[in-house]
């Protein structure tokens, strides 16, 4: 059996291209297409181990499983933290003008302490 250099002995066949049926837009009707290709996609979900998430406005929430419930007592908890920060500081500046009214009271009561002083020194002078 001779053996040809430059023949070309083994000549596989090609291979068809592989179709996804759901992904051809040849047999689909426009419902089907708008639904399949269409610019609302809805949410974008997640499932890893057991539990699943949701993409929502910017943030993972959980959806099932475990993580559902502490992932709304933790938003709860951050909503509760926010606003005793925000009455914290609202707080610090309520004694801020506190602490400035008093100093502005003292100042004054020092003040007149004094002229009551004067003006008794004044008077027992001149008895």
């Amino acid at each position: 059996m001779p053996l040809s250099l430059f023949g070309n002995k083994f000549s596989p066949k090609k291979t068809p291209p592989r179709r996804a049926h759901s992904l051809s837009n040849l047999h689909l009707d426009a419902s089907q297409s708008r639904e399949e290709f269409g610019p609302d996609v809805g949410p974008v979900k997640l499932k890893l181990g057991g539990s699943e998430i949701q993409f929502e406005n910017g943030m993972w929430v959980a959806e099932s499983g475990a993580g559902g419930a502490s992932h709304k007592e933790v938003m709860k908890l951050r909503k509760q933290n926010q606003l005793l920060s925000e009455e914290n500081n609202l707080l610090k500046l309520k004694i801020d003008v506190l602490l400035d009214m008093l100093a502005e009271a003292t100042a004054v009561s020092h003040y007149h302490e004094n002229e009551l002083k004067q003006l008794k020194g004044q008077v027992g002078r001149k008895k």
